[in-house]
């Protein structure tokens, strides 16, 4: 596999919150913001259960807005380091049992002029069209974080 084709499956998002560091690190761990911004608006989260330490475990279900229809979401948490950094895995659950293969996410958080800079990194998808899937899915959801940080 070549470094391009690569590319084209690792996501990798950048983003400027206007709050602290802490809260926004909090946001991605405490289940009642996680449950106000993960999810683009189209499929927002309804439901988030987190064992937020190293070998943890956390599961969120999306639930669509036009026709209720729920897709599960989950993996295991491998780095805590409030307020810097998170790394844990994702996969989905399929309605057979089944998981998609896992990818890994990286977010690191940055003090900036008062506000947080946030780094997401998503690895290694299947498909460069999943991992063009993830970018829509988690810019939405980023957007709503971005809100939720303006009101915090």
């Amino acid at each position: 596999m070549t470094d391009q084709a690569l590319d084209q499956r690792v996501l990798t998002l950048t983003r400027l919150f206007a709050a602290p560091r802490a809260m926004v690190f909090n946001a991605f761990l405490d289940p009642v913001p996680m449950l106000r911004w993960l999810g683009p608006p189209h499929y927002p989260a309804t439901f988030f259960e987190t064992d937020p330490r190293v070998g943890g475990r956390w599961r969120a279900c999306l639930t669509g807005k036009e026709h209720g229809d729920k897709v599960w979401q989950s993996g295991v948490y491998r780095e805590i380091s409030p307020p810097e950094r998170l790394v844990y895995t994702f996969g989905w659950d399929q309605a057979d049992g089944t998981r998609t293969q896992d990818t890994v996410i990286t977010v690191t958080f940055a003090d900036h002029d008062g506000k947080t800079l946030m780094t997401f990194t998503q690895a290694a998808f299947a498909t460069s069209d999943a991992c063009e899937n993830h970018r829509m899915g988690w810019n939405g959801s980023f957007d709503r974080l971005e809100a939720l940080a303006v009101q915090a």
